[in-house]
């Protein structure tokens, strides 16, 4: 039995009747009571706990319904965030300070999570401007799924020259003598980029386990309590899991995660869904760690990119074979599964295939839904509604909305992707991010796009129509992921019996300028009634401090998503002051695959 807390004194919002509450009773990780101060005081018993929360907002524990949190622990302490950095000048400057401290054979990596529409200057960085800052050391800096800008080093390290053949769908910048630049492009096909990236040396088992640990408490600074995770070009199932699976058998995770498994084999997707459904079971495990069922890729002939610097992709004549036999599959053993779908063109082509399973073996309760779904019109929707699927929605057009009101216009930008509209038709619908690669994992950068409108270069996207009330934007975030795991009678709410997951806001959500909601963190994250996450008024309930990461890792200095109280260093990001380690305590390095990677046309979504 764990100790009964009562949390009192704040705005506690619970997403029930009534909506808000002054303080709420926990017990045995499950929320026992929300009311008045006076009234749960009545039911204190010898050794409750009392937390005065003064006055500050509470709400349930964040649930991203689309992340890829296993793929981006394994590296997390090897990257260098841009995320929410204002100004291209401060990105430069990371980026050479962290050139200096980097050791050899490792690179710096950028991976993902910014926009250059993000920065003052409202540019990328050039070639020029990156190889002057690290003349020695290899340097890859990944810009959404457009493009990758490699310095020499780089270039030097992945082998890249004259002879290098262009991969399918990618193209090898070159000079006019035919020599690689150092800007990989995908045309539309980001496998260029990530089979790339694949290259660089990777962390030793040790140092996973840190770097995953690290991810975690980043995203319960922010207030995220549970992720469902849509698997990952380049994760493979089981080897890729076992990081996540040993953290959680030794009691260490302070998120719960709900996996998806991601083929990553062309043509042979059957092959790989026949053998999980028939070792694993779905939803085997616990509310902390879970296996949810398949994709987000169920076939690569329905690979739809989202880059929307790119004409949209037609898919390949093979694909409603290849998905037919996968969904039968999945239907017939009552598997959950989720698809990526960018284009309402291949949701037509993806509905087509969904109905004719149906009618032989009906969905009838699956759980199974879309993701993304940024163009998907009304009759679809309604088709989606009918095979009683949902559509999980990121603010992918918070870092993209520019480059696609350039191609298709700000009237197609209207609803991208139509959320009132699903909502008014019955959707099930989920909020999220689709970190870390081509956006922010930051929640709240998401929820200020739902709230605004607003690309976070600014550019108003939406009108009235297809914006959200902060209330409405919350329940996505909360209770409308929950469907998406399945776990809609345990997480999203702080009503009695509901999971105790929530987080107390260093702003109150509800009343800030819609431009400061971007800047909202927690100061208190609690994942089943224990304290994952605590600081300032708080900082005496915290977790004890992580294990060292590499003395050189970007984290170690700069933490994750850009904080600029506390940039000057990470410590004040993890409560921890332990960041230096002793580079002999690295683990072995370990170079990536062959020249494309794993051999196969796969990118990592």
């Amino acid at each position: 039995m764990s100790q009964k807390t009562i949390y009192h004194n704040g705005k506690i919002a619970t997403n029930s009747t009534p909506y808000f509450a002054e303080a709420m009773a926990v017990e045995d990780g499950m929320v026992l009571a929300t009311g008045t101060s006076s009234n749960l005081f009545q039911t204190r018993e010898a050794g409750t706990k009392r937390v005065d929360l003064g006055g500050r907002t509470v709400i349930p524990g964040l649930n991203d319904s689309h992340m890829h949190v296993i793929r981006g622990g394994l590296h997390y302490n090897l990257e260098l965030r841009w995320d929410g950095v204002p100004s291209l000048v401060d990105a430069m400057r990371m980026l050479k300070e962290q050139v200096l401290r980097t050791p050899a054979p490792q690179w710096v990596r950028v991976v993902g999570g910014w926009t250059e529409f993000q920065f003052a200057e409202r540019r990328m960085p050039t070639l020029e401007e990156i190889n002057k800052v690290a003349p020695d050391t290899p340097v890859f800096v990944l810009h959404l799924y457009d493009r990758a800008m490699l310095n020499a080093a780089a270039l030097r390290a992945v082998g890249y020259t004259k002879d290098t053949p262009d991969p399918p769908g990618g193209e090898i910048q070159r000079d006019k003598r035919g020599t690689p630049t150092g800007m990989l492009i995908a045309r539309p096909n980001a496998s260029i980029l990530y089979s790339t990236l694949a290259k660089g040396p990777v962390l030793g088992y040790e140092d996973q386990l840190i770097s995953t640990r690290y991810f975690m408490r980043e995203l319960n600074r922010l207030g995220i309590t549970s992720v469902i995770d849509a698997g990952g070009g380049f994760q493979n199932y089981p080897d890729d899991y076992k990081v996540i699976e040993d953290l959680h058998k030794r009691g260490q995770m302070t998120l719960r995660v709900a996996y998806n498994l991601y083929t990553q084999h062309p043509k042979h997707e059957i092959e790989d869904f026949s053998k999980w459904t028939s070792s694993a079971s779905l939803y085997q495990g616990d509310h902390t760690l879970r296996l949810n069922g398949a994709g987000e890729n169920l076939v690569f002939a329905g690979a739809d990119f989202e880059d929307f610097l790119q004409p949209r992709p037609d898919l390949d004549h093979t694909l409603e074979t290849q998905l037919e036999s996968v969904v039968r599959l999945l239907a017939e053993k009552r598997w959950a599964f989720r698809l990526h779908a960018t284009y309402n063109e291949s949701i037509e082509r993806f509905l087509n295939v969904f109905e004719k399973v149906d009618r032989d073996i009906p969905f009838n309760g699956l759980h199974w839904c879309f993701d993304h779904a940024e163009t998907i019109s009304d009759q679809n929707i309604g088709r989606t509604v009918a095979l009683g699927g949902g559509i999980a929605v990121q603010h992918r057009m918070a870092f993209q909305g520019e480059y696609f009101v350039n191609r298709y216009g700000a009237g197609a930008a209207k609803r991208t992707p139509p959320i009132r509209r699903m909502l008014e038709m019955g959707a099930h619908v989920g909020a999220g991010t689709d970190a870390t690669r081509v956006a922010s994992f930051n929640p709240y950068v998401s929820l200020y796009w739902l709230v605004s409108g607003r690309t976070v270069g600014g550019m108003q996207l939406y009108g009235g129509e297809n914006r959200m009330s902060r209330e409405e934007a919350l329940r996505l975030y909360t209770q409308g992921s929950s469907w998406f795991s399945a776990e809609e009678d345990v997480k999203g709410s702080l009503a009695p019996g509901q999971l105790a997951d929530f987080a107390v806001l260093t702003s109150d959500f509800f009343s800030v300028p819609e431009q400061e909601i971007k800047d909202l963190q927690s100061v208190l994250t609690v994942v089943g009634g224990e304290v994952v996450y605590a600081s300032e008024d708080f900082s005496q309930l915290a977790p004890p401090p992580l294990p060292a990461a590499l003395d050189w890792a970007p984290t170690a200095h700069y933490g994750g998503y850009y904080n600029p109280v506390s940039h000057v260093g990470a410590a004040m990001h993890y409560g921890c002051s332990r960041h230096h380690a002793s580079a002999a305590s690295r683990g072995p390095e370990r170079l990536g695959e062959s020249l494309w990677g794993l051999g196969c046309d796969c990118f990592a979504f």
